[in-house]
């Protein structure tokens, strides 16, 4: 009798412990998922960034434009150095399309940041262009 019922006390433990940890795994889980942001930076294409640093608004009219329209991955970089990798939201594909325009140029790029094997990605949900330049009259 005494075995039976030490074996149930351990089933019984062992069963809250599992629904305790099943509850913990499921707060860290709902944690992880990620939530959407936004990040300032310029939008460059990661194959001429990548092979000679090359950025700015001069490059990004010319080849950065052309890189781009050939398939070329765009990247943004932020301020502090930062290159994250723009990849296409499978819902709306308008403001990942939208920063191909702005190559070169300094863009608020929204959505959502995921990392694996050492890339990091933001999945572009919206993007925000730069403010338009004060005109300058001539005296």
């Amino acid at each position: 009798m005494f075995k039976r019922m030490l074996a149930v006390m351990v089933l019984v433990a062992a069963t809250l412990f599992a629904a305790h940890a099943f509850a913990a795994d499921s707060k860290e889980a709902a944690a992880a998922k990620p939530r959407a942001q936004a990040w300032t930076g310029e939008i460059v294409d990661m194959s001429c960034y990548v092979d000679h640093e090359a950025k700015g608004e001069k490059h990004g009219k010319t080849c950065g434009t052309k890189c781009v329209a050939g398939g070329t991955p765009m990247g943004l970089l932020t301020e502090d150095g930062k290159v994250y990798v723009l990849t296409l939201d499978h819902d709306n594909h308008d403001p990942y399309n939208e920063c191909k325009k702005w190559v070169g140029s300094t863009v608020e790029v929204s959505g959502t940041m995921a990392a694996r094997g050492g890339v990091t990605t933001i999945d572009v949900t919206g993007m925000k262009p730069p403010a338009a330049k004060p005109a300058t009259t001539a005296k």
